[in-house]
């Protein structure tokens, strides 16, 4: 399940004040299909959004969150799928793992918080950490407070201030690191155990030109959760496209580009107005941008030919310009090829 698939179902059950539970994995062994940070949302009648095992154990973490609804208290469980796991669950999935899950109410009164702010860090576009306490004998740091960060400081936070200081410490190694995991916080009144998740903005895209292949492209990033921005000079390309999947659309002058959008903040670009001039600007602007991925449609020679007029520029392009665009899977095709430039910028 991606971002984008959590935030449009937590849209609507929230708009519904609809109670929900965040399931999250906070430490695994073995073969697992998820690994710590994993989320996926629950709601009391078993409804849910996001998948942490390969469906082995979405029915029970659908009981399971009803029980922390009622309850009101937050819940740790381990499953071991090692070699019984056909008589366990009767389902042979043979991922021979150990996956450690924590269950936290969020409730419409709390105004779903954490999980909230966490949303709120994954539209930026830097990574941030939500640190949750997810075991703990410590009497004033029970399970289930946490610590959000978005823009690279602390937005929500109900733990006590004595142990923030550790906490801050975990967020800025996690952030080093750039992975989720958990953690171990002691003391001399007990110790606590922490999920420390990365929280990874999808990365944004930017497709340069609006035609029928453009199409397919913008498709697949947006299953992959991807946030796409459409640009193309020409009005009609734009207004003919279909771009329900794609963040935002521009019909902009060429050379406005950079002048418009801040380049810097997308992870990857892809040239493909089919029009010598276009991209040859578009390439220009481009060069002065930290974008490590820019896909170019056509020939190796189209590719040559470009670099060579860009001039000096093309110092700057020459290890970041993939042409011609794409993995050579052998297909024709606006998708296939489509498929081939999503899988290279994957």
């Amino acid at each position: 399940m991606t971002t984008t698939g959590l935030r449009n179902a937590f849209a609507n059950w929230s708009a519904q004040a609809v109670p929900l539970v965040l399931a999250s994995v906070f430490e695994t062994s073995g073969s697992t299909y998820s690994k710590a940070g994993a989320q996926m949302l629950i709601t009391g009648d078993g409804n849910f959004q996001g998948m942490l095992s390969g469906g082995c154990l979405e029915g029970d973490l659908a009981e399971r969150a009803r029980n922390v609804l009622e309850s009101g208290q937050p819940q740790s469980v381990t499953y071991d799928l090692g070699s019984n796991d056909e008589e366990l669950w009767g389902l042979g999935v043979g991922c021979d793992g150990l996956m450690k899950i924590f269950l936290q109410p969020l409730q419409p009164g709390t105004g779903y918080e954490p999980f909230t702010t966490m949303l709120q860090a994954l539209a930026g576009d830097s990574e941030q950490v939500a640190a949750t306490i997810v075991e703990s004998s410590i009497g004033n740091l029970p399970a289930g407070e946490t610590i959000v960060t978005v823009d690279g400081t602390p937005k929500f936070g109900d733990v006590a201030d004595v142990f923030v200081p550790q906490i801050n410490d975990m967020i800025s190694e996690t952030l080093r690191v750039r992975r989720s995991g958990s953690h171990s916080l002691v003391t001399a009144s007990g110790d606590a155990t922490l999920l420390l998740s990365l929280l990874q903005p999808p990365p944004a895209i930017l497709v340069l030109g609006a035609g029928l292949d453009a199409e397919p492209v913008v498709r697949f990033a947006n299953e992959l959760g991807w946030r796409v921005t459409v640009q193309d000079h020409r009005p009609a390309y734009i207004k003919s496209g279909n771009f329900d999947g794609a963040e935002q659309i521009h019909c902009l002058p060429v050379d406005d580009l950079a002048a418009t959008l801040d380049l810097n903040r997308y992870a990857a670009a892809v040239v493909m107005s089919h029009h010598l001039v276009s991209d040859r600007q578009y390439l220009s602007q481009l060069a002065h941008s930290t974008i490590s991925y820019i896909g170019l449609l056509g020939p190796i020679d189209r590719r040559r030919r470009l670099l060579v007029e860009l001039g000096e520029l093309s110092g700057t392009l020459e290890s970041r310009v993939r042409g011609p665009a794409g993995i050579n899977i052998g297909g024709r095709g606006p998708a296939s090829i489509a498929l081939s430039i999503i899988a290279e910028m994957h």
